[in-house]
């Protein structure tokens, strides 16, 4: 049987944590930045984890994450 592939797109944007969880990074942070205030975007700095919801399909499309 061959190998399953990863989607490339989604491998890119999440990576799996110790505790299985998937982590991503913000979004809103490429550009526009000149409206946006100093609290919202130090806010989108960093890593989040998803959503309990969107878990399945991030599974789905990284079988071996």
């Amino acid at each position: 049987m061959p190998k399953m592939k990863s989607n490339r797109g989604a491998a890119k944007r999440f990576s799996r944590t110790g505790s299985g969880q998937f982590k991503c990074s913000h979004s809103h942070l490429r550009h526009i930045l000149t409206k946006k205030s100093a609290k919202r975007k130090r806010q989108l700095r960093g890593t989040t984890t998803i959503a309990a919801a969107d878990i399945p399909a991030v599974r789905q499309m990284l079988p071996y994450a």
